[in-house]
């Protein structure tokens, strides 16, 4: 006769987190036709966008949309991006949190994390360049806040049924090809549909303070699924590690209304912006502070004067 291990006992704040989660008793199904009615607006004004458009493209992601809302000054600066131990942390967390969702057993974290950093590491890509470069006591930087993460992620999460389909770092785009594409990649989902029923849960891992732009991509990451398989998420979750909270939120018709609109008016505005020509407007906000133009941004310097005052 097979013998079945018991499952672990969870903690408090585990409990919490599959508390927040669990499905309700009522299956959640959406109108099909607000779905369509949905779609087939934004499909009008994709037709309109594309008669503006020439020959451009426009790629639309979570970050483009949230840079193109703010300040068009900086959306339209070239910086130029290195990696660092902080940013190249986020990324091995997330591919060590792939391995152990999908691995046998109870593996200790700081070899998931060895695992991940040497699988990086060979790929032909920015981060595994940069990786096979680190000095070691740089690797060891990076490799202590990457285990640092994991673990809070082990914290904070219990262990995942292979039954909620736990899937990590899930590209999504819609549509297929075109003048316009709007594409992500979601941290975790937990769920699938069923039917026509709405059980997906989409959630983004955090470090660090909440900010109302996360709540925002998450509902741009719900609108895209929608778009994708006709079928909405139930959930969405910014998942705060290092706090152990997370900021939930039910999906309804009124957040995929709100969804569309604040994707549709980025979509103008990169039009305008890039392809119209228009003079882009500065828009102080809380990413002045690592603006590379704000020694020459009296907007942006009185802003964080402003900020810091409030503080003190």
């Amino acid at each position: 006769m097979a013998v079945t291990e018991p499952m672990p006992e969870l903690s408090p704040l585990q409990n919490k987190t599959l508390g927040l989660l669990r499905r309700a008793a009522d299956p959640l199904v959406f109108d099909t036709a607000f779905i369509a009615s949905l779609r087939g607006d934004i499909d009008e004004a994709f037709e309109l966008f594309h008669e503006r458009m020439g020959d451009e493209t426009i790629f639309i992601s979570k970050h483009r949309l949230t840079s193109v809302l703010g300040c068009e000054v900086q959306h339209l600066h070239d910086d130029e991006f290195s990696w660092s131990p902080a940013v190249a942390g986020g990324q091995v967390a997330h591919r060590a949190i792939q391995l152990m969702v999908n691995w046998r057993g109870d593996p200790v974290p700081a070899d998931v994390i060895d695992e991940a950093l040497a699988r990086l590491a060979d790929e032909d890509t920015s981060i595994g360049d940069w990786i096979e470069r680190l000095a070691e006591a740089d690797l060891a930087d990076l490799r202590g806040f990457a285990v640092d993460k994991l673990i809070k992620f082990q914290e904070c999460f219990p262990p995942l049924d292979r039954r909620a389909a736990p899937t990590v770092e899930s590209s999504v785009r819609w549509p297929v090809d075109g003048p316009i594409v709007l594409s992500g990649k979601v941290d975790l989902t937990l769920g699938r549909p069923s039917g026509a029923e709405s059980r997906k849960v989409i959630i983004d891992l955090k470090t660090g303070w909440v900010s109302p732009k996360h709540r925002e991509d998450l509902r741009f990451y719900a609108l895209v699924e929608t778009l994708r398989t006709q079928i909405p998420p139930r959930k969405l979750a910014s998942f705060y590690l290092d706090a152990g909270e997370p900021v939930v939120e039910d999906v309804t018709e009124r957040v995929l209304l709100t969804a569309s609109r604040r994707m549709l008016d980025g979509v103008n505005a990169e039009i305008e912006l890039r392809v119209e020509g228009r003079d882009p407007v500065k828009r102080p906000g809380t990413s002045c502070r690592w603006c590379p133009l704000q020694s020459e941004c009296s907007e942006g310097q009185a802003y964080l004067a402003d900020r810091d005052a409030e503080r003190d």
